[in-house]
């Protein structure tokens, strides 16, 4: 069996200090740029490879973050782990991901086995019916948590998502400025805060502009191209016949006008949606979807960005730090016109 390479053989082949092929190892910028990459070549000639387990008994932390979202073949979620990745990595932290789907008991699970490896800390959109106490059980072990996409009403915690309320007025009052009275809310669920404030933004918008909320114009439930395909059935058979929908996300609106094409009609011109998220597939989408950019992105990068500092001792106030979205007006909305 080969022997295994250590620090001070690195060390010795170059002719320098223990202690100085550490700090280069960790990317301490006490070791100059050309000397780091020399030890950083040397160490891979060697086959060195880092211990993070004994690193951890020297440092107290291990280098390890846990990151647990719905379903990251959602690409919101997607795109908020792209910017968390990007962000950990300037510090060399890794992160381990999780799906819950909105399983408590699979959550849970999770921040378990974390604490047992570890993990220095947690990022987290958390299921529907997370209990206070998984977030104070992470927390008490000193592995603090940052909340994303949604919040805890009943904690405290530094929560980064886009402003929803708002956001959804943004798209409901570009259907009613083009003449739009009937409109329809297509998916979401008042489960999580997400979806609570989505639909009070989208009644706020109609209220605000003398349009009576109709409650049969909201339907509930839709969060992925299939449940906006499938909700199309439903919708082209409300009685009231709207000529709009503001969709819970983006999938959503792209199955629904696919639903809507299915039916012989076309998105953009007998009927508008709109979006939400701003995903790379909007843009290309057939017609080319209006949306609401929610700063995924940001998110992710403030979130990262926070628990890193929580970790080296400052950090950012508790509470919701909310990113303030922007509308994306394209081809899928057009002037109402009387049929």
């Amino acid at each position: 069996m080969a022997q295994k390479i250590k620090l001070s053989t690195i060390a010795e082949t170059l002719g320098i200090s223990t202690a100085t092929v550490s700090l280069a190892l960790r990317d301490s910028p006490l070791v100059a740029v050309n000397t780091r990459e020399k030890i950083k070549d040397q160490a891979r000639a060697l086959g060195y490879i880092y211990n993070r387990r004994a690193a951890s008994l020297r440092t107290s932390r291990s280098g390890i973050i846990g990151v647990v979202v719905h379903d990251i073949m959602n690409p919101f979620y997607g795109e908020i782990l792209k910017a968390i990745e990007s962000e950990l990595d300037r510090s060399r932290h890794t992160f381990i991901l999780s799906n819950h789907y909105d399983s408590v008991e699979k959550q849970r699970t999770f921040i378990e086995t974390l604490l047992q490896l570890g993990g220095d800390g947690v990022i987290m959109s958390p299921a529907i019916g997370t209990p206070p106490e998984d977030f104070e059980l992470a927390e008490e072990n000193g592995m603090p948590a940052i909340l994303v996409a949604r919040q805890i009403e009943a904690l405290d915690l530094p929560t980064f998502r886009g402003d929803d309320s708002y956001g959804i007025s943004l798209a409901t009052n570009h259907l009613i400025s083009l003449g739009h009275r009937s409109i329809a809310m297509i998916g979401g669920t008042d489960q999580t805060s997400t979806g609570r404030d989505r639909y009070q933004g989208y009644v706020n918008a109609l209220r605000k502009a003398g349009i009576e909320v109709d409650p049969d114009l909201r339907i509930p439930g839709a969060r992925s191209k299939q449940g906006g395909f499938e909700a199309a059935v439903h919708f082209l058979s409300l009685p009231q016949k709207p000529t709009a929908a503001v969709c819970w996300n983006d999938l959503v609106a792209i199955g629904l006008m696919n639903g809507i094409s299915r039916a012989g009609l076309v998105p953009g011109r007998d009927i508008s949606v709109t979006g939400y998220d701003d995903l790379e597939e909007a843009a290309i989408a057939t017609p080319a979807l209006t949306t609401v950019w929610n700063g995924q992105a940001e998110v992710g990068r403030l979130a990262a960005r926070a628990l890193l500092d929580r970790l080296a001792g400052s950090h950012e106030p508790d509470g919701i730090h909310l990113i303030k979205p922007e509308m994306r007006i394209r081809q899928s909305t057009a002037p109402y016109k009387a049929r």
